[in-house]
Order: C-alpha cells, then structure tokens, then sequence
C-alpha cells in the first residue's frame, strides 16, 4: 500500500477517484477474466454464429477507439477475419466511408459510460446501414444508453465490465484496461486456461510497479520536461497512443506530448526533440521487432544533449539499461513469456503513473483537470445529424 501512502503523505486533494482507478486495476483485471470465464459458452456461441467470415470493427471515442487500436494489430494475427479499428468520430461523420452494406459485419463498441453521441449513433448507423450486422457492446456502465439500447436487439451482445471499472475521475484509467482485456479474451476463449496463468502474472507485475517502481516514476516527474513522446511498434503503438492521450488530459494540456511507431519517429517527428524532452519508449518482446528498437534507443544516446530516454522492457537485457537514461524492467517469470498485447498491460501503468504525478506536480486537479467544462468526462457539444 506504499503507493497510496505516498500520495497521502503529499496531503493531495482533488486525486481521489483518479488514484482508486489507477490501483484497483491488477484486481480488476482478473475479476474481468472471471466475467467473461462465466460467460464462456454464450460468447462462444455469439461468436460462432456472428462473426463467421465477418468484418470485424472495433470503435470507440477517444481512449475508447484506443482500445481498439492496440488490439487489432495481434487479433489481426490470429484470426482469419478482416479486422479494422475505426473510430466512432470518424464513422459518424463519414458512415459511407467505413460502413459496406453487402459485407457481413461484426461491431465491437467500447464504451465507458455508453453515453457519449457518436457511441450511439454509430450503433444506429451500422443498423441503418449494413445488411447482416450483428454488435457486441462491451461497456463499464449498464445504465449507458448504448447498453440500453443494446439490450433491445437479439443481434447484439453485452458485455458488461466490473462495477469498479465505471471511472468516476476525468481520464478512463481501469475502464480502458478492463474493455481491453475483455475484448482479447472474447476472441480467444480456445485460450482461457493460459490466458489466466498470464493474466495472474500481468497482474502480479502491475502491483509491483504500483507498490515499489512507482518512486522512479515520480524522480522523472521532478525532471520538470517540457515535452513528453512515447514510442512503440504495432500493439505497443496503440498503447502509445493511450498513454499520450492520458498524459495530455490529466496535464490539462500544459505540457506537449506527441506519440508514433518507432520507425516513424525518424520520418520527420524527432524534430521535436530538444534537450527538455522525455521519452518513452515501449520495447517489444519480441525479438526481431525489438532489434528496431535497440537500434533507435542506440541513435538517440548518440545524438547526445540533455534529453531524457526511459525504456520499458520485460527482459533482463543489460545492454538496454546502459543506452537509456532509466529502464523499467518488468520482470521475467520462468515458462511465461508474456506477448505485447500483455506486457501492454504492465507498461499502461506506469504511463498512467507518469501523467496523474505530473498533474499533481503541475497543479492540476487529476480528477477534474478541467474544470471550466472545456473538455468533459463525457463529451457534449454534439449534434447528430439524420444521416
């Protein structure tokens, strides 16, 4: 408990729900595995009859359609269906674009309070527009509109996540991790059994950081860096995505945070770096991709100046902690080795860790970081339009 103690200690106001979701999530994770184990056999059989030679589509807004983005690219691998991550901000305002009306199709909707506009309409217009659509809804909230509706149409499955996982504070913390976890278990129960060993030692992994690792996420935050990036390749740029999105919202926007694949950061966005800029990269475990990786953490030690480079890694590679500023090395558990649609999981904290120290560092209030109603938990604002 180490972790709260400390923010206690700070005498913090304004962190309280932020914290709660943050911690929570290890115990979560595994309450959410045990939901979907209980409903095996109806998801199983949703799946059979739905998503044979379907397009499948995940969607969302915002963290959201994040989701989706950091597990499409390992569901891509494992399944013979065509699988897209498209978001519900681009889909409401150009269904055409994305929606084909003779192709068969799967929506997966992740949805924290199931209430935000383009969430809803997006589950209209796929009605509306697609001959053989079928939907799965996996949300945080059974009082959301979109479970609501959902709950209507015998074409439709809900999912609905632990009680806890419904955030109260701004950013989608917990909510995000347990849709995604929900959602990679749903297309894999042949796996249930190693899914679980796994999801043990994930979980085991996050208390860790949360517990002991958390005080080397705070010595950056005293860097004071004016501008944050995070990197990582395929899943792991998804989840870059995520944690950039999670540092800006908790920051209120003060500090600029930018992310990419790590390839990509060459192709003109390492322009941004100067010697007041953090970054982060997000190693993967596998060992070709991580060779890419290597190689840019080498570039970046050579450029020289004061920036600062933090890896995160889940193995023992000495190499790695001498061409980095600070390496996170989540541990190696004999006989499991953990893919990055996993090890994802691990690395999302600490980037969460990162952004509510750094609000807190800056002033800011973590679970209102916006308090003139500029940006809101769930988003308003929207008209939608008959289409």
């Amino acid at each position: 408990m180490s972790f709260v103690k400390s923010l206690h200690d700070e005498e913090i106001k304004g962190a309280k729900h932020t914290v709660k979701e943050i911690y929570q999530q290890p115990d979560l994770w595994l309450q959410t595995v045990g939901i979907i184990e209980k409903q095996k056999v109806e998801i199983e059989d949703f799946i059979k009859i739905h998503s044979n030679k379907a397009r499948i589509i995940f969607t969302g807004a915002g963290t959201s359609a994040y989701v989706g983005d950091t597990l499409s690219p390992v569901l891509r691998k494992e399944l013979p269906n065509q699988i897209d991550s498209i978001s519900t901000t681009d889909i409401v305002t150009n269904p055409l674009n994305y929606f084909k009306n003779e192709v068969p199709t799967l929506l997966v909707s992740f949805a924290r309070s199931g209430n935000s506009p383009e969430s809803v309409a997006t589950y209209f217009l796929a009605k509306k527009l697609i001959n053989n659509i079928s939907q799965i809804i996996i949300t945080c909230n059974p009082e959301g509109q979109l479970a609501k509706e959902a709950g209507k149409d015998e074409n439709t499955l809900v999912l609905l996540m632990p009680e806890e996982s419904n955030d109260q504070g701004f950013a989608m913390t917990s909510s995000f991790s347990c849709m995604y976890i929900s959602a990679l278990l749903t297309f894999q129960l042949d796996r249930l059994e190693e899914f679980k060993r796994k999801i043990e030692v994930v979980s085991e992994n996050a208390n860790r950081i949360l517990t002991q690792q958390y005080k080397t996420v705070k010595n950056l935050v005293s860097l004071n860096k004016k501008r944050v990036v995070y990197l990582g390749s395929s899943t792991l740029k998804g989840l870059s995505q995520e944690a950039s999105l999670k540092h800006l919202e908790l920051t209120s926007g003060k500090i600029p945070t930018f992310h990419e694949s790590v390839l990509g950061f060459r192709h003109g966005p390492k322009s941004l770096v100067d010697d007041e800029t953090l970054i982060f990269v997000f190693l993967s475990n596998d060992p070709y991709t991580r060779k890419y990786e290597i190689d840019l953490l080498k570039e970046l030690k050579n450029d020289g100046g004061g920036k600062t480079v933090v890896a995160a890694a889940n193995t023992n590679n000495k190499e790695i902690e001498e061409i980095c500023d600070c390496a996170f090395i989540i541990p190696q558990q004999e006989n499991i080795h953990l893919d990055d649609h996993l090890v994802a999981l691990n690395y999302l904290v600490i980037g969460q860790l990162f952004a509510l120290f750094n609000s807190i560092h800056l002033g800011v209030t973590p679970d209102n970081p916006s308090p003139t109603g500029m940006v809101n938990r769930v988003v308003k604002g929207v008209n939608i339009y008959n289409f």
